[in-house]
């Protein structure tokens, strides 16, 4: 009687009730005909990204063909395409939460629905369910100036509060807006940081309510954190955000109080970098106010001579300004603030406003 012998691992097999088709099912990881792609995009501070894979139109009939029209289409291959928000978002004027959504469209030749389903796991659109869905649009389509062999998506028409996700291939663009309410979000989220290490400092309270003050929105909570600012370290920077806020606040005695000691803590270059900042914002009275402070009170410094060169050259007296800028130049401690203001000097002597 002939005796077999069996080796540990067939054993286990044996035991297991499992055959040789083990091997089977332990998939190859080879790479994708339709490759995976990824992008994303910052709008204010909400992060938008979208997964998928790119197939290829490869001479085949794209829309009405392989992709028909009528039925619901992954927008991509493989699995699901996703797209995620990290903060609540619009589409097409439409509220959707933040969150991961399968992306899925219904093509059709002169309008698309544009899906997000709350199921973002599946494969493909084969288990997609009508019930599942956390939002539809409807959008319209456009020709594209440029063949594109491989499916992308691409955020186009960027702006400080939306952007349009547009999906391209073959000859055709799907796009699809996506907005937000920056004023609001940014609100929250600074309200978090300043739960945080930004309470402890005055650079943090500072810029939230520099926001506030310059969307002219929640200006008694920019008050509070200016107060919590100035509370944390007097400066310049705080005192005068504060005096801002009361000024925007119809408080004007309180307003003049605390400008009024912003002066007397300023440093040459605070007060000139402010009559700068007033300029780009296109108050040129207020900033020569600014300048001429800075001229009367630190008269033989850089700052001073500069000071004295841009209202010079406000009034058109540009001999007289370029005579202060070479002195500005001469007494400047650095090579590189020598040249910034010799650009300065070479605009003057051709006779050029250096406040414009």
């Amino acid at each position: 009687m002939r005796t077999l012998t069996l080796k540990p691992f067939a054993i286990c097999f044996a035991i297991l009730g499992i055959s040789g088709t083990v091997s089977a099912q332990n998939d190859l990881n080879l790479p994708d005909v339709s490759q995976a792609a990824e992008v994303k995009q910052r709008i204010a501070l909400t992060d938008i990204t979208v997964k998928y894979h790119r197939p290829l139109v490869n001479g085949r009939k794209i829309w009405g063909g392989l992709v028909p029209y009528g039925k619901v289409w992954r927008a991509g291959a493989n699995e699901n395409t996703t797209i995620e928000f990290s903060d609540p978002v619009s589409v097409e004027g439409q509220p959707l939460a933040k969150g991961t959504y399968g992306l899925h469209m219904i093509p059709n030749p002169d309008s698309w629905t544009v899906i997000f389903s709350k199921t973002n796991t599946a494969w493909g659109s084969y288990s997609y369910k009508q019930d599942e869905d956390a939002l539809r649009v409807n959008v319209k389509p456009r020709p594209l100036a440029e063949m594109k062999e491989a499916l992308e998506f691409e955020f186009e028409d960027l702006k400080p509060d939306s952007t349009a996700v547009t999906l391209k291939w073959e000859k055709l663009g799907v796009p699809f807006t996506v907005s937000i309410k920056d004023s609001d979000q940014t609100l929250q989220n600074i309200r978090a940081q300043l739960k945080g290490r930004g309470q402890f400092t005055w650079q943090a309270l500072d810029e939230g309510a520099q926001f506030c003050l310059t969307r002219k929105i929640n200006l008694d909570e920019a008050l509070r954190w200016a107060d919590a600012s100035v509370q944390n370290e007097e400066r310049f920077d705080n005192l005068s955000t504060k005096a801002d806020i009361l000024k925007a606040l119809n408080r004007p005695d309180e307003a003049k109080a605390a400008w009024n000691h912003a002066l007397e803590i300023a440093t040459a270059v605070q007060l000139y970098s402010y009559g700068r900042r007033l300029q780009g914002e296109k108050k040129s009275a207020e900033a020569m106010e600014i300048f001429q402070a800075v001229a009367k009170r630190f008269p033989q410094t850089v700052y001073g001579h500069l000071a004295q060169a841009r209202i010079k050259s406000a009034a058109g007296d540009f001999a007289g300004a370029a005579a202060e800028a070479t002195e500005a130049q001469n007494a400047a401690p650095i090579d590189a603030q020598k040249q910034s203001i010799k650009a300065l000097i070479d605009r003057l002597q051709s006779k050029q406003d250096i406040n414009k």
